[in-house]
């Protein structure tokens, strides 16, 4: 069965796979780099050429450019804050609004008002060299001099343009993390320069003490203003509490600080409450303490008082002297002795006298506890009336507290506005100034610009930039077919070999020399030919491309050749009836040949002719007909192969190119396989595809293609060997050279 069984329309072989090494494959394995390199490499010429006529230009244009000098004056802006109101929460901190303000600064040196207050100052709104140095036309109606000077009417349309020129020249840059900025300006002429810059921070020190001291005008005014206001407010406001306080008969009395200082106002009515509440709770916690020691004076005589009491302690000292000699006494008598008795008495009599002072102790106790009771009741009751008096006035005082309260807060903010109006006041004849001149400009001695190594070095960057570019550009819309990886992934042709482009000498001489780089690349072709059917190298097959001048010619040749040395019978049909060739390399002309055979002629043997050198045997092309298409088109062509093949091994046919012609269809048709001849560099991929679509609708059944004329050194991924012992011998894909 042949493997080459499929055609254009349903894919190519797959044994194409095989042959070539996945070419594709080694693309996507090449790393990003190693591409771009490539594409550096191809295109190097276009990039040098740009980056040539940048960096020339470059010089030229550096050359040419007036020199020009930059002078710096440095100066130091502090933060400071400009307060009309010094209220908390109306402005933001200091510390939190730093950056806001050096911005402020930054676009304050740049404003289009100090632009032309320094020309003003610098008198440059009526001098014709200032407007000439910057090259202002004069043909403008406000620069045309009228007696050797400008025109008045138009002075402020040139003090516009003036300080357009000087901001257009001026370059405000801070210093990072610190105070200090450099005002920077550039002209043609240095002392000039020096002159704007020096000029520019004196002016911007002006501009800002005027500021501040028009806002410190402005400020006074204002606060005066509020003053005014804020005192009206205040005396209506004390006016409605005083006759509140005498309508309703609110007497407060002022309280005292501790530093002897009058504060808030208190009630007649709450100080007298809250002295009561304080002696109640006196007269609570003395009759707490009273009643505790009553209750202990029950307890027979176990009182604090009673144990205290001297009188007391005396009697049972007595007693305790005359239980114990009673006691003795018992010891050597009965209780009826006289003495005995006696001191029994004297102890009864003892008992009663201690049981009369305890009670009087007790007594005592129960008094001061009544005594402490009534009393706390009494101040109970004067605290209860000054509760309900203390209520009623609160009900009262809450308009009175309403009018007190807008009295303090109009009384504070009078005193406020005073306070702030007392410090502008001040402030307002010193005229402290946040912006100090640091290193005032001097006259610059070497020109700022132009800078050529600068100059060159953005000319080169420029140049290789646009270079590659233009080179990616170039790589992208490029259509050739550069190295046989490019032949499966842009056509899906399986890749049968490549060869070298002949650098000396015909393609007949260096297939005559077996160890020629052509002779190995069309052997490598021939091998994987073999690879291809069944039964090994297909016994009929046509050679065409697209255009004429591809190699179709020696490839034909070159594979017949290499099956002859193979020790196969093989012939070459010329089957370009239109532009013959094949007669030329066996020395015969082309009176007999193919077109004979296709009008009618049987005889084979005066058809054809011998090619000793290389070992098979050739047929020409014949003489040119009218019109080659026609004769294609019987059945004779079929007829003509069936009969060589039953004498040869192999019928290798020279075919016509495919675009323009329908002769190449028909021979493809007729034929076991096509091999399809791609110059490389030389033709356009979606021509080679239009091509092969015209073979596919003819159902031929390509086996694959073919690379002529290959150059490793424009090859994309750096065949950059000997390509005898490299890419061809390793990989098998040589490709055709050809004439």
């Amino acid at each position: 069965m042949n493997l080459v069984t499929s055609n254009l329309r349903g894919g190519f072989p797959a044994t194409g796979r095989a042959i070539t090494d996945s070419p594709a494959t080694r693309e996507d394995s090449v790393p990003a780099i190693r591409q771009y390199l490539r594409i550096a490499m191809r295109w190097r010429y276009v990039i040098l050429s740009a980056t040539a006529a940048f960096v020339l230009l470059g010089l030229i244009v550096t050359l040419l450019m007036t020199p020009k000098y930059t002078a710096a004056t440095t100066v130091e802006i502090s933060r400071e804050s400009d307060q009309v109101t010094n209220f908390q929460g109306v402005e933001r901190e200091a510390n939190i609004a730093d950056q806001e303000f050096y911005q402020t600064q930054y676009g304050l040196l740049k404003s289009r008002s100090l632009a032309e207050r320094v020309a003003a100052r610098l008198k440059l709104i009526d001098d014709p060299k200032f407007f000439e140095l910057f090259g202002v036309s004069d043909r403008d109606p406000a620069f045309q001099t009228i007696n050797g000077r400008y025109p008045a009417s138009n002075r402020m349309i040139r003090q516009r343009i003036a300080g357009e020129i000087l901001l257009s020249s001026i370059n405000v840059t801070p210093t990072r993390l610190s105070r200090l900025v450099d005002i920077k300006f550039t002209s043609p002429d240095p002392s000039f320069s020096a002159r704007v810059a020096n000029a520019w921070a004196e002016n911007f020190i002006e501009t800002n003490l005027e500021r501040k001291i028009q806002a410190t005008s402005y400020g006074r005014n204002l606060l005066q203003k509020q003053l005014t206001q804020f005192k009206e407010r205040l005396d209506e406001s004390q006016r409605q509490l005083v006759a509140y306080a005498s309508a309703q008969r609110i007497i407060n009395l002022p309280s005292q600080s501790s530093d002897g200082k009058t504060t808030s106002e208190r009630s007649l009515v709450a100080d007298e409450l809250a002295t009561l509440n304080a002696a109640l709770s006196q007269a609570t916690a003395d009759r707490i303490q009273a009643a505790a020691r009553y209750q202990k004076a029950g307890h027979a005589g176990a009182s604090t008082e009673a144990l205290r009491n001297p009188a007391i302690n005396s009697l049972r000292q007595k007693r305790a002297e005359l239980a114990a000699e009673y006691q003795r006494l018992m010891v050597q008598f009965e209780p009826g002795y006289p003495t005995a008795k006696a001191v029994q008495s004297q102890l009864q009599q003892l008992d009663r006298s201690i049981s009369r002072e305890e009670g009087r102790v007790s007594g005592s106790l129960e008094a001061e506890y009544r005594e402490a009771l009534d009393r706390e009741n009494s101040l109970q009751a004067k605290v209860n009336e000054l509760k309900s008096s203390y209520l009623d006035l609160r009900r009262r005082a809450i308009q009175y507290n309403i009018y007190q309260q807008e009295v303090d807060t109009n009384r504070a903010l009078y005193d406020g506005l005073l306070q702030r109006f007392k410090e502008i006041g001040v402030a307002g004849g010193v005229g402290v100034n946040n912006v100090a001149v640091v290193d005032p400009a001097d006259i610059p001695q070497k020109p700022s610009s132009p800078r050529l190594f600068l100059n060159f070095a953005i000319s080169l960057l420029a140049g290789l930039g646009l270079g590659a570019l233009a080179a990616f550009a170039l790589e992208q819309i490029d259509e050739a077919i550069a190295d046989p990886a490019e032949v499966e992934r842009r056509l899906g042709l399986p890749l049968l070999g490549s060869v070298p482009r002949l650098k000396e000498g015909t393609p007949k001489e260096a297939l005559l020399d077996r160890k020629s780089d052509l002779f190995d690349a069309y052997l490598a072709v021939q091998t994987n030919l073999g690879f291809t059917t069944e039964h090994g190298v297909p016994r009929s097959f046509a050679v065409t491309s697209t255009r004429p001048a591809e190699g179709k010619s020696t490839t034909a040749l070159a594979l017949a050749t290499t099956l002859a040395r193979a020790h196969r019978k093989v012939i070459l049909v010329d089957g370009d009836m239109r532009s013959p060739s094949v007669h030329h390399l066996g020395g015969v002309d082309h009176d007999n040949g193919l077109s004979n055979f296709l009008a009618g002629q049987d005889n084979l043997d005066s058809l054809t002719f011998p090619m000793s050198d290389l070992g098979f045997t050739a047929m020409s092309a014949g003489p040119i007909p009218p019109n080659a298409a026609e004769l294609l088109t019987g059945n004779r062509l079929s007829l003509l192969i069936s009969r060589l093949m039953e004498t040869y091994d192999h019928v290798v046919i020279d075919s016509p190119p495919v675009m323009g012609l329908a002769d190449a269809p028909l021979i493809a048709s007729r034929v076991e396989g096509v091999i399809y001849a791609v110059e490389s560099h030389g033709i356009r991929s979606s021509l080679v595809k239009t091509a092969l679509g015209r073979l596919a609708s003819a159902n031929a059944r390509i086996i694959g293609g073919v690379l002529t004329k290959f150059e490793a050194r424009k090859a994309h991924y750096g065949y950059g060997y000997e390509y005898g012992y490299s890419y061809g011998r390793r990989d098998g894909d040589a490709t055709a050279s050809g004439s």
